[in-house]
């Protein structure tokens, strides 16, 4: 399905409460029970349930799921799928049967949450500007120079107030209410307004915003293409894999990575950027907006940074095997330090790559909690139209830490504000800066 990619994972934790709101709690005597599921309701919750069940037995990395008795977890909760009432009731027994894995990167979330992350239509376009959520708006952190956008008068700090006809602080105040305390809340509310914003380049998408005079400024975009070299991971759609560098300040090196996509493309840009920056007083990597990509390429791209032999950024395990992510110095590396920016948007292997140079001693993060879904992990549509995602590996970083469902957090937390976007402030990279040129 096209909702979500392979790269991220929807987590159970906040989701419970939705979940269960519908079934809790006894009718009273005013009240009407409800008539009950019809026959085919019935059987597709059922269906639902089993394919759960059985996808869990024969797909989690640990064949014996750390001792649990999956066989009895069925036994006991199948019943209750035959006995529910609702959707919402058979919907919370299927989630009470992964809440017994005890991990938070398995999840079953209903067909109407679905509907409120939205769905972008066929096609490559984009409108030209990114935006974060702060505060439950849509606000714009980046205007692509030259774009539509851009020639339009759109600037940083800009709330996005609807897309397409589509009021965007209501579809949020949804989003952030059902996935409130969950890592991957800064993705899934920007997923749902990108969805308004993506289409075949030429749609044209009518827009309203609230400028930093807080006046309402209605503009039609022209999609198009975003830069960067186009590049295709197996069933994944299209990416535009970015990587620019320039010089800062005092001479501090800065990289930026769109994502970890065309190998020869990034990794060479990135070597050549490290290979001009050997001088630098220190060097920060952006890789805040980065859903990750190929792995490899994070291990590759670190041993730029790394002199050790025989150092990991993190270990994958499967059912079959175990991966280390291990790190391969280069003949000439760079020894200064290294600010690694992160935020919600951050996922799979750029945090793989941000947590494990952390560990090795050999970054400083500054932002906010990257996105929590390192591992590989599908989301598949079960047979009452609910979505399941479950993950089939585990990873660990360096440090021992667990990234799924958790995330890694900033050693300095620097989040955007309208305010300061709107003053052409960017928070994380003045950390990142203060401290490479401070005395510490």
């Amino acid at each position: 399905m096209r909702l979500l990619t392979r790269l991220f994972a929807l987590r159970c934790l906040g989701l419970a409460a939705a979940l269960l709101a519908g079934c809790a709690g006894t009718p009273s005597r005013r009240q009407v029970a409800p008539p009950g599921l019809s026959g085919a309701e019935r059987d597709l919750a059922l269906r639902s349930f089993d394919r759960v069940w059985t996808t869990v037995r024969d797909k989690h990395w640990d064949p014996s799921l750390h001792g649990l008795d999956w066989a009895a977890v069925r036994d006991t909760l199948r019943p209750r799928v035959e006995r529910a009432r609702t959707m919402a009731e058979a919907r919370a027994a299927m989630q009470a049967a992964l809440a017994t894995l005890g991990q938070t990167h398995f999840a079953i979330f209903p067909s109407e949450t679905r509907r409120s992350l939205g769905e972008a239509p066929g096609g490559e376009g984009r409108a030209g500007f990114d935006v974060r959520v702060l505060d439950g708006q849509a606000i714009v952190t980046e205007v692509e120079p030259g774009s539509a956008a851009y020639d339009l008068g759109v600037r940083q700090g800009w709330e996005l107030l609807d897309a397409g006809g589509q009021e965007l602080r209501p579809i949020l105040a949804t989003i952030t209410r059902d996935f409130a305390g969950q890592t991957l809340l800064d993705h899934l509310a920007v997923s749902a307004v990108h969805a308004r914003l993506h289409g075949p380049p030429g749609r044209v998408v009518d827009v309203r915003f609230r400028d930093g005079q807080e006046r309402v400024v209605a503009v039609s975009l022209p999609l198009k293409a975003p830069p960067g070299t186009r590049a295709v991971l197996g069933s994944l759609p299209p990416f535009y894999a970015r990587l620019e560098s320039r010089h800062l300040e005092d001479g501090v090196g800065y990289i930026y990575c769109s994502g970890f996509f065309d190998p020869n493309g990034v990794m060479g840009g990135f070597g050549a950027a490290m290979t001009e920056f050997m001088s630098a007083p220190g060097v920060i990597i952006d890789l805040r907006g980065n859903p990750g990509g190929i792995g490899v390429m994070a291990t590759g791209m670190s041993g730029w940074l790394v002199e050790a032999q025989g150092l990991v950024l993190g270990r994958m395990i499967t059912r079959d095997s175990e991966l280390k992510f291990a790190v391969s110095p280069r003949p000439v590396t760079y020894g200064g330090k290294v600010a690694i920016l992160i935020d919600g948007l951050s996922a799979s292997t750029a945090e793989i790559m941000a947590a494990g140079l952390r560990d090795l001693g050999r970054a400083r993060l500054f932002g906010t909690r990257t996105a929590g879904a390192a591992l590989p992990s599908y989301i598949e549509e079960l047979p009452n139209g609910d979505g399941f995602q479950y993950a089939v590996a585990d990873y660990v970083s360096q440090g021992g830490r667990q990234l799924e469902g958790r995330g890694a957090e900033p050693d300095v937390l620097a989040p955007h504000t309208r305010a300061d976007l709107l003053a052409g402030r960017d928070n994380a990279l003045a950390a990142a800066l203060a401290w490479i040129l401070g005395a510490d």
